[in-house]
């Protein structure tokens, strides 16, 4: 039974009802041995159309009027400005309520999700800006309290002081720019690059780097001059940066940082691999959000914000391109992300 109005039900109910009904006159007429068709004739319309009214009264009133204001919220709630309701049916309502309770549950779901991560990153907001205050007020407690006068130390509490403030800017520097990167306020200013030449200079200029923690930086090139793409020379230059010093901070001793460029068909492909030791699976999905460690205490010992592959994700999917990772522990992580081609 689809498409059930109230005047579909009633007339549904009313064939019943009068078919019944002339059988049974019919079937008594016929035992008495007196069949009267004329009378049968009558019974059909009359007993339909009585029984037609009836029902239809009183599905409208006592059924489909309850019914329809449950249909009106939820309906009113898709109806455009000026438009008025149409007639509804028992299986459009179902239809309607069924997507709305789905649309809610995900709608729930998704508030639940977003609170969630609203707390945690709050949390690790006040985790993160928490440290360096705590060190910088212990810093100048010991120098108020006489270290200003103990040359052995003044010195070298106030560096440690400044450390501090400066990590404190660097998070607040990192929040600001996702911020903006997120709102769009930022505006890339997209020009033809010549990528090998960019890579060249990012690995030139972290070259003492990589010799202090022994890695050793290795660009496999393609045998063309120059790779041309259309992008953001700060932006791709930052993304590069953060990849390349991640691979050298946790890459393995005497290991190696490979950059690599593969020509897809409107792309480039830009892949930076170390042989360290990885990252679990089951932080890949994660390794993109704010402030989010594999290790508590590894990030935040060796100086680092916690926002710098935030960072990196946002400026390429601000280019409308896509940056992906792949890993497995002891072995090494692959970080790809691809450009378009000038």
């Amino acid at each position: 039974m689809k498409d059930l109005t109230p005047n579909g039900i009633a007339l549904r109910i009313s064939l019943v009802v009068a078919i019944s009904i002339t059988l049974l006159v019919f079937a008594l007429e016929y035992l008495m041995s007196t069949v009267n068709y004329p009378l049968i004739a009558l019974v059909f319309p009359v007993t339909f159309l009585a029984s037609y009214t009836g029902f239809r009264i009183a599905v409208e009133r006592f059924i489909y009027k309850k019914i329809k204001v449950i249909h009106r919220t939820i309906h009113s709630l898709k109806l455009k400005k000026g438009e008025e309701q149409k007639e509804f049916s028992l299986n459009q309502i179902q239809a309607e309520v069924e997507d709305w309770a789905q649309l809610n549950k995900e709608e729930i779901d998704r508030l639940k999700g977003l609170e969630s991560y609203r707390r945690e990153f709050v949390g690790n907001v006040s985790h993160e800006l928490k440290t360096p205050i705590f060190n910088i007020q212990g810093y100048l407690l010991t120098l108020l309290e006489g270290g200003l006068e103990d040359p052995n130390i003044n010195v070298k509490y106030l560096v440690k002081a400044n450390k501090g403030v400066d990590r404190m800017i660097s998070l607040i520097e990192g929040l600001d720019e996702i911020s903006k990167l997120e709102s769009g306020t930022i505006e890339l200013n997209i020009q033809k690059i010549d990528l090998k030449e960019l890579i060249k200079e990012v690995l030139s200029s972290l070259e003492m780097s990589a010799k202090t923690n022994n890695i050793t930086l290795k660009f496999v090139e393609e045998p063309t001059k120059a790779l041309w793409v259309m992008a953001d020379y700060q932006g791709v230059n930052q993304v590069l940066v953060n990849l390349i010093v991640n691979a050298i901070k946790y890459g393995k001793e005497n290991g190696e940082t490979l950059v690599r460029l593969h020509n897809l068909h409107d792309n480039i492909l830009v892949e930076v691999a170390d042989n360290g030791q990885g990252v679990a699976e089951k932080h890949l999905s994660r390794l993109f959000e704010r402030f989010y460690r594999t290790d508590k205490n590894r990030g935040r010992d060796s100086g680092g914000t916690g926002l710098g592959l935030s960072i990196v994700k946002h400026i390429i999917e601000a280019h409308n391109q896509t940056i992906n990772v792949r890993s497995t522990e002891g072995i090494g992580s692959t970080f790809s992300f691809t450009l378009k081609k000038a």
